[in-house]
Formats: structure tokens, sequence, C-alpha cells
């Protein structure tokens, strides 16, 4: 059992910066990987809607031996997260949540800036997050639409997408934010371009390193680590493949297998 695969899904292409810090932390672990791009964004489905897409991904992953699961998808989580873990009792499972805790801890100025979908910072998940560790510290919201849909295609670095960003970042340099949580899976990907585009005592705050170790946690628990080598990552998608396999080299670094996945 502590050979079989590590299973990682979002929405789209975002969840492989999630994927590279597994890769990176586990090195031992073979991973496979789904993007849901088919459906993508899940920010105007519903909940329920959402639900049973990770139902459906969760049980592929299980026909496939999966031996623990991650939601790389903060809206997937918001919405599907415990129903899976009822439904999966047995199945180290793993979500996300935007790190409103460690960026509280080490803002300086006491405002923190938050990058996300639309549907991140209206769901009552993330409400609740704010009222128990933003504490005395401000923070200030900036749904960023349009971003996702930039990052599915590759773009990480056009004068459109700049000027995008710019205009989203602007508001939050304005309010005195002296940390900004990359509230998306997408968003890391955007990290060099922010890094030239923001002062240096910015600091940027993402969740993909948190996920990576809660999982190792969870694998160590239950004597589920693998001990390597590591098999070919295996890709998947909902969308288009031909798409898929040509992002791909741009946000992982290194061409895959995808196929497609239908249900």
């Amino acid at each position: 059992m502590s050979e079989a695969p590590v299973a990682v899904f979002d929405s789209g292409v975002g969840g492989l910066s999630v994927l590279a810090e597994i890769q990176q932390l586990l090195p031992n672990e073979s991973l496979l990987y789904l993007g849901d791009c088919g459906y993508i964004p899940y920010g105007e489905k519903t909940p329920e809607f959402i639900r049973q897409r990770c139902g459906l991904m969760a049980r592929f992953f299980r026909e496939q031996g999966a031996k623990a699961l991650v939601l790389a998808c903060n809206t997937a989580t918001v919405a599907g997260v415990a129903e899976l873990r009822g439904d999966f009792p047995d199945w180290p499972i793993v979500g996300m949540e935007p790190a409103v805790k460690p960026a509280a801890a080490a803002t300086r100025s006491g405002v923190v800036g938050v990058l996300a979908t639309t549907g991140t910072l209206q769901s009552a998940k993330f409400a609740a997050l704010l009222d128990r560790f933003a504490g005395d510290v401000k923070v200030v919201t900036q749904p960023c639409p349009g971003l996702v849909e930039r990052i599915e295609n590759g773009d990480l670095h056009s004068a459109a997408l700049c000027q995008l960003l710019q205009g989203y970042v602007e508001p939050l340099l304005a309010a005195g934010c002296d940390t900004i949580i990359l509230g998306c899976t997408h968003y890391p990907f955007l990290k060099p371009v922010l890094s030239r585009m923001l002062p240096g005592h910015i600091s940027l705050v993402d969740t993909g390193a948190a996920v990576a170790r809660q999982l190792q946690r969870l694998l160590d628990e239950g004597g589920l680590r693998a001990h390597g080598p590591a098999r070919e990552t295996r890709f998947w998608t909902s969308g288009n493949v031909p798409h898929f396999a040509k992002v791909l080299p741009i946000l992982w670094q290194e061409s895959g297998s995808v196929q497609s996945f239908d249900l």
C-alpha cells in the first residue's frame, strides 16, 4: 500500500503548483493529477455541482488505487471536502484553505491583502477563517476575475496579464498591505511577475507547502510513506487534452502523458 500513488485534483491547472510542492517534499511518492478543465471555473458553479464533481473524481482515483487524496482547489475544498471525508473515512484527504493564520502572524503593518476568486471570498469558510485567525489584523480582499483563465492558457507574463494583475494589486498597496495571500492555487505561478511588480518589503503567502506537509503527516501516521523510486506522474483532464499537454511544460516544467477524463 505504501507504494500506491497520491492523487491530486483541481478545477484546472492551478493545482500543479501544489503538486510541485508535494513532489519537492515527498520525492518518492508516485503522483496522479486530474484537472477538471471542462468545468472551470468552479466559482461560478453551485456547491452541489462541485460536490458531485468531487465525488466523481474521488471514486475515479479510488479505482486507480490512490492511497491519499489532495483537493488542490480552495473552492472544491469549501464545497466538497467534508462530504468526501464522510464518504471515505479510511482515506487520508487533504484540502486547501487561504493562509490567513500565517499571514496574520507575518504582517508588520497589521494589514493583510488577499488575492482570490470571487467564490472563495464569498464563502462562509473564508469568513470563519477571518474570524478565527485575523484578530486585530485588517484584511483587505481583492477578487481577481480573469486571472485563472489567463493562467489556464499558460499566460504568465504578457502585457495584458500584467495590466490586469496591477489593477488588482494597487488597492492592496494603497491600503498599506505588507503581506499578500495568494488565495487560489493558480496564483503561485504569478510569483515571478508579482515579485517584479511589488515593493521589496511585501511578503507573498500561499498554502501549497503547508498542504504538502499535512499530506506528509497523514502518510506517516498511516505508515503509508513510499520509499521509492517514484513512478512517472500521470495526468488527466476533462477539458481539451492537446491544450492541457501544451500548457503542462509551462507550469510543470516538464511534459507528461495526458489522458481524457470523461465520466
